[in-house]
């Protein structure tokens, strides 16, 4: 994918996302909603940034095993049930996306919910990318 990251000055500084993103490729993959599920399906991790980190490596995960990698990540949308928590914790899941994902930012959202499939998770992450 040749991504080309589009933060207009005409709106607020893009910070851990990308305003837009236009992608060129010959493969969309899509990744299904990501948490913490461990490879025995039980949620790991007792606080947000933990769970987190654990969705966002599933997440890559699946991206790598259809050949992708984070770059190649078009848009990610974060479903929260407390976005005041991720608001609060902002920074350091910044370090933890920068650590697992790079600094090539896809187009985000966060989206609060009132509860995930799972009553234990706290953060699910989902998306697609744009491979060549």
């Amino acid at each position: 994918m040749s991504p080309e990251r589009i933060n207009p000055a005409e709106l607020s500084p893009a910070t851990g996302f990308s305003h837009a993103v236009v992608a060129t490729g010959s493969r969309l993959v899509f990744l299904a909603g990501q948490t913490a599920l461990d490879g025995g399906g039980k949620v790991v991790g007792e606080g947000l940034a933990e769970q987190f980190e654990v969705a966002l490596a599933n997440l890559l995960t699946a991206l790598a095993a259809a050949g992708g990698s984070p770059a190649d990540l078009a848009r990610v949308t974060v479903y929260a049930v407390d976005v005041a928590a991720y608001r609060e914790h902002a920074a350091e899941l910044g370090r933890i996306w920068r650590r697992l994902a790079g600094r090539d930012y896809p187009a985000m959202a966060v989206i609060g919910a009132v509860r995930l499939w799972d009553e234990r998770a706290l953060v699910e992450l989902d998306g697609f990318a744009v491979l060549p």
